[in-house]
């Protein structure tokens, strides 16, 4: 079930590349990505899911709240993250013309669906 909505969100967004599913152990529940692509969206999540544990840790040190969503942007490719508990996130790859708002927006509609699987 994770792997369909996964490829829902990444086919309906233009310019999507790849989804994943992961802990922020760094351990991969579930990715998709498109058939077009060599991208290894869960070694890219891996080395992320560090830096988001840093981040969530920079935010609970400035009692700023809990961190929802994170965006990454580089030449070549733009990941939004989205966290759906203390122990998982959803992860979007996007070339660089991927339409980022859609993309936004989808990973917000998906998420308690995931939430609710994952429970």
């Amino acid at each position: 079930m994770f792997r369909d909505n996964l490829m829902k969100v990444v086919e309906s967004v233009e310019g999507g590349v790849a989804g994943l599913l992961m802990g922020f152990d760094g351990i991969a529940v579930e990715s998709y990505a498109k058939p077009i692509t060599d991208m290894d969206i869960t070694t890219i999540g891996m080395e992320f899911s560090f830096i988001l544990t840093q981040v969530r840790k920079a935010a609970e040190v400035l009692e700023v709240g809990g961190v929802e969503e994170v965006a990454i942007r580089a030449e070549q490719l733009q990941i939004l993250v989205r966290v759906l508990s203390k122990d998982y996130f959803l992860a979007l790859a996007l070339g660089p013309g991927g339409n980022f708002g859609k993309g936004r927006y989808l990973l917000r509609m998906v998420a308690p669906k995931l939430q609710s699987e994952l429970a």
